[in-house]
């Protein structure tokens, strides 16, 4: 939220003026509204089957287990992603076939597409691929970037949609856990909370911060071969 204070601003107000008006007319308007469409998936998956999730799938082995998968699903975008590009470059190709398909911003291959001409649709179909990250070991970053890069943005605005996108739901479940640290739960580690709360606060914008500049240029490649060695050497461990 601080990295991205400027844009949430202009986020908020333009939702404001769309309860105000019930119309859509500006960009940062229908990002709003690609936002809370693409939401919906996992707020509502969270909260039928969080405890479920948590339950039976946030073992050591299984998480090492869903890294792995992890690496293998940023690898997979990535290739689909440079394929769709060399598809929609021989495709605008002059003379070349679908060379009108090619200026078509629908088309998942259509290269730099801005966020906001992703349709009502491909932000839920992103949001769908935020509930994976319900599995421990799956990247919620990595596999909203994944969707986005899919559905042709770049690098940079899939980072920006996929953080933007993360914000609502981390805030609403840290909401939905607060209470607890009044009831027994909580009791003589307010402390440690205070303490756990600060790092992670800095740890979180650092961890902002450089994807956000990483991916001005590159690519998500090294962390998906981070994720592939630190997710099979764990899978050993706790076998």
């Amino acid at each position: 939220m601080v990295f991205y204070r400027k844009d949430w601003a202009r986020i908020i107000r333009a939702l404001v003026g769309v309860a105000r008006t019930r119309r859509v007319e500006t960009s940062t308007e229908r990002l709003a509204m690609l936002l809370i469409v693409a939401t919906i998936p996992v707020g509502l998956t969270g909260l039928a089957l969080e405890r479920t999730f948590r339950t039976l799938f946030a073992k050591p082995l299984a998480a090492a287990v869903f890294l792995t998968l992890n690496g293998l699903i940023l690898l997979a975008g990535e290739r689909l992603r440079r394929r769709s590009e060399r598809q929609a470059t021989a495709a605008a190709l002059p003379g070349g076939p679908g060379a009108a398909l090619a200026t078509d911003t629908r088309t998942a291959g259509a290269a730099n597409r801005k966020l906001e001409t992703l349709s009502h649709r491909e932000a839920g179909v992103i949001g769908l691929f935020q509930t994976l990250a319900l599995f421990a070991g799956i990247s919620r970053s990595g596999i909203t970037m994944v969707g986005g890069l899919l559905r042709g943005l770049d690098h940079e605005d899939a980072a920006k949609f996929s953080f933007l996108l993360a914000t609502p739901v981390i805030l609403a479940a840290g909401v939905l856990k607060l209470p607890s640290l009044a009831g027994p739960a909580g009791a003589h580690i307010h402390g440690q909370v205070i303490v756990g709360l600060c790092t992670a606060a800095v740890a979180a914008y650092v961890a902002v911060r450089f994807p956000s500049r990483w991916f001005t240029t590159r690519t998500l490649t090294p962390f998906a071969v981070y994720c592939l060695l630190a997710g099979a050497a764990s899978a050993v461990h706790f076998a």
